[in-house]
């Protein structure tokens, strides 16, 4: 029964929110509710809860697990990224305390711990959908993610500090950590391709770097996020991230569920989670304001302030630890800031082109180097998207003895293809700051070859806005969008299924061709 009610809930919510357009995650967390207050009139066991806990808690490893394959521990000391996020969790203290310790009369030590829990953002909700949106990548997804990190260590020590928790001797062994790499790596390359690909994922993220870390004093969370950091450097660890996707997805429906099922708010908690939804502007304004004094452009600092505008999973697990009276109503502020967020994520882009000429007006001077637009040199054909896709086309185009260029938005992707000798840049196809720089240049032709449907659209309309007549011939992952290239300015679509069975039937037709010839 109890398997009849979590997927019974959970699927029904999902595709009912999926219908009225929003990500199915936000139907998710209605279940949770659902489920709690009719649950027990269905028949749910007591330990229903507990079990979609311990699930939920291997989702969140699992999802850090696969974060960490995509980081650079580069990445994180920046300066915009560690200042950023010491100085968003400072000035949002500063002012949360007086408020809630003046306006909401708890005493100062609550007013302080819950000040400190809404400081943070949620790490689950901004990775999702930035995978989601194949953004992790992007200058504005490794910015969030690694703000989130910083986030997520400050609130492993509030919590050690509050609860008493702290590091055994046994963390002595962290200092170990280096030498694990290689034997990682070693073993990467001996697992295969399938099953032992996916057990070797799941043993790393849930077993060493989970139950590893809490058996030290630490976090099971950053545990799975260090082992998968560990990583990230092979050249496999992509392939790895993509063969616990679906894994991943599943236990994570547990941890919205689970939410719902913390408790049912009264009034008072009611109260509390709209009146701390409010302050989801101040927290999103005060990130955007900040990352343009990092010198970031408008765009990216609005992107990365948008994915940081909900509060944090991790406020569950203080509450938990030192704050049980209050547990619901974070619950209950944790969905609310959901509801908000996701929505608001889905269209983060059309929102900055809405509003672009006002946020503009608040960008500086210089601009950080990870952003500068680039010069397309003589360049004849232009390749968006250097994914395998995009280099089997410069490898073709090379051959015919013309001049590509790649242009991919993940810039490890782009220094891959560097050190490969490949003539490749950094450029985000969806950022306008990107296409404001652009000069045609020599390009006589462009291939659109990343995967995301919206920024093939973008690509399209902005080549032909700038005034290019070459051709654009762009790849589709499904035939209802090869209509909505064509209109953006596309001239040639190809479905990439469809094109590799036509070839592979070509190459089979010319074998038995062969064939005949000789028998005859």
């Amino acid at each position: 029964m109890f398997e009849v009610i979590i997927l019974g809930f959970a699927f029904s919510f999902g595709l009912l929110v999926r219908q009225a357009g929003l990500p199915p995650l936000v139907g998710f967390l209605a279940a949770g509710f659902a489920i709690n207050l009719f649950g027990p009139a269905l028949g749910l066991p007591d330990h229903a809860g507990k079990t979609l806990e311990h699930i939920a808690h291997l989702g969140v490893l699992l999802l850090l697990f696969t974060v960490g394959l995509k980081l650079r521990l580069e990445q994180i000391a920046q300066p915009h990224v560690v200042g950023g996020a010491l100085a968003h969790f400072a000035i949002s203290v500063a002012v949360l305390l007086p408020g809630l310790w003046l306006f909401m009369g708890v005493d100062g030590t609550t007013a302080l711990l819950l000040a400190i829990t809404l400081s943070f953002s949620s790490t689950v909700l901004a990775a999702k959908l930035l995978e989601g949106k194949r953004e992790l990548g992007a200058f504005h997804g490794r910015t969030a993610i690694g703000i989130l990190i910083v986030q997520d260590i400050i609130a492993l020590v509030v919590l050690a500090i509050w609860s008493g928790q702290t590091p055994n001797i046994f963390a002595l062994l962290l200092l170990g950590l280096p030498l694990l790499r290689p034997v990682l790596h070693r073993l990467l390359d001996m697992v295969g391709h399938e099953e032992l690909l996916v057990l070797m994922g799941m043993l790393l993220s849930l077993a060493i770097g989970g139950m590893g870390f809490e058996a030290m004093g630490l976090s099971s969370e950053l545990g799975a996020l260090v082992m998968g950091v560990l990583l990230s450097t092979h050249g496999r660890a992509k392939e790895l991230g993509k063969s616990l996707w679906s894994l991943k997805e599943v236990f994570l429906v547990a941890f919205f569920l689970q939410i719902g099922l913390t408790g049912l708010p009264d009034q008072g908690a009611l109260v509390f989670a709209l009146a701390v939804g409010v302050l989801l502007a101040f927290k999103g304004m005060l990130f955007f304001a900040l990352m343009v004094a990092f010198n970031l452009h408008a765009r990216s600092a609005f992107l990365t302030a948008l994915s940081l505008t909900a509060y944090s999973e991790f406020g569950l697990i203080v509450a938990a630890g030192v704050l049980p009276d209050y547990l619901v109503p974070l619950a209950l502020a944790l969905a609310v800031s959901f509801v908000i967020s996701a929505p608001l994520n889905r269209f983060a882009h059309p929102i900055y082109d809405r509003y672009e000429a006002r946020l503009r007006r608040y960008e500086r001077d210089t601009v950080h180097p990870d952003e500068q637009p680039k010069s397309m040199g003589d360049a004849e054909v232009l390749i968006f998207g250097m994914g395998r896709t995009g280099s089997a086309a410069y490898a073709f185009i090379e051959d015919q003895g013309l001049k590509p260029l790649g242009l991919d938005a993940d810039t490890y992707t782009a220094n891959a293809q560097k050190e490969a000798g490949r003539n490749v840049l950094f450029a985000d196809a969806e950022d306008s700051n990107f296409w404001r720089g652009f000069d045609i240049g020599r390009i006589k032709a462009a291939i659109l070859a990343m995967d995301d449907l919206e920024a093939k659209l973008i690509s399209a309309r902005a080549l032909r806005q700038k005034g290019f007549s070459g051709p654009i011939v762009a790849h589709a992952l499904h035939e209802a969008h090869e209509e909505q290239i064509r209109e953006a300015g596309a001239d040639c679509t190809y479905l990439t299924m469809n094109q590799a069975g036509i070839s592979l039937a070509e190459q089979a037709a010319t074998a038995l061709g062969g064939d005949r010839d000789q028998r005859g």
